[in-house]
This record gives C-alpha cells, structure tokens and sequence, in this order.
C-alpha cells in the first residue's frame, strides 16, 4: 500500500471523525456512558480520549517538523491522557462530542499547513528509538488517522457488546 499524501491523510481522519460524531449524536446518555467492564472505556472515555489525542498528534508532528531529529511521543501514562479518561462522571456528553466535531475542521486547518516533503522529515519516537526514526507522515498515519479508525471501531464494539446485554 502506497503512503498517502498530505490531503489525503486529512479527509481520511476528518471523514472518521465525521462517523464517530453522527454516529454518537443519534445514541442516549446512557448508551454513551454504559461501560462494558470495568477494564473498558465507555463512549464517553472513548470521545474524551479522541478529543484530547488528536491535537496531542498533530502537535508532535509539527514539532518534528520544527527541530528534525528531535524525540517524539509520549508514555501510556501520560497524565493528560490518563486525565482524559478519568473521571467520565464529570463529562458532559454534549461538550464532549462538540470538542470531537471541532476536530473535523482543526485537522483541515491544521495539515493543511503540511507539505508533502515534510511527511519525510525523519525523528526517533522517545521510548523506541532503538527501532530508528520514524517519518512525519508515521505520526499522522499511525498515531492519527489509525488511530481515530481504531476508535471507531471500538465504538462499534461497545455498541454489540450493549446490545447482547439487552
């Protein structure tokens, strides 16, 4: 599979986030804030991560793009991604799917101010540079667009699991 370019990364991740947001605008407050364990993150957490990871991405891909070779990424525990999961009880659904739609016209901002020759620029992520550097257009496909995909489908995962329990 070829890389894919600048623009074409955009519409990928704005088209996903698109889905998650209609698709969570036409589900109750309860569905949206049903955990399907407690090891699991209900929709809620799961909005609030997206809302939180996406600009955390796209910030580090500009920032390797600022000072090539410097280190990127961040741990699993990570206190503003932990922070956006934690307590889903003090989320408004409402906002939280907001902040996700806002999304869809901050990536169109945002990599629109990418090149297609700086999705090359080259760095070591911070905890796995033994592996060698990773190019921009890794970060935005791995860490964003993959990502956000990923949600997605974990959304629709929560959504089975609810309906076996009903």
């Amino acid at each position: 599979m070829s890389e894919k370019r600048v623009q074409e990364y955009s519409a990928s991740i704005q088209h996903t986030l698109t889905q998650i947001v209609q698709q969570c605008n036409v589900l109750s407050e309860e569905t949206i804030r049903w955990k399907p364990s407690e090891a699991e993150w209900s929709i809620l957490q799961i909005l609030s991560h997206v809302k939180e990871a996406t600009p955390y991405w796209i910030h580090e891909a500009k920032r390797v793009i600022e000072k090539p070779g410097s280190e990127w990424g961040r741990g699993l525990q990570e206190p503003n991604r932990l922070a956006a999961v934690a307590n889903p009880d003090a989320l408004s659904v409402s906002e939280t799917i907001a902040g996700v739609e806002a999304l869809i016209g901050y990536v169109r901002a945002e990599l629109s101010e990418f090149s297609e020759e700086q999705l090359h620029i080259e760095s070591p992520h911070r905890n796995f540079a033994k592996f060698g550097n990773k190019q921009v257009s890794f970060i935005i496909g791995h860490f964003i667009d993959e990502h956000v995909a990923g949600h997605l489908k974990q959304i629709q995962r929560n959504l089975d699991k609810l309906a076996k329990v009903n």
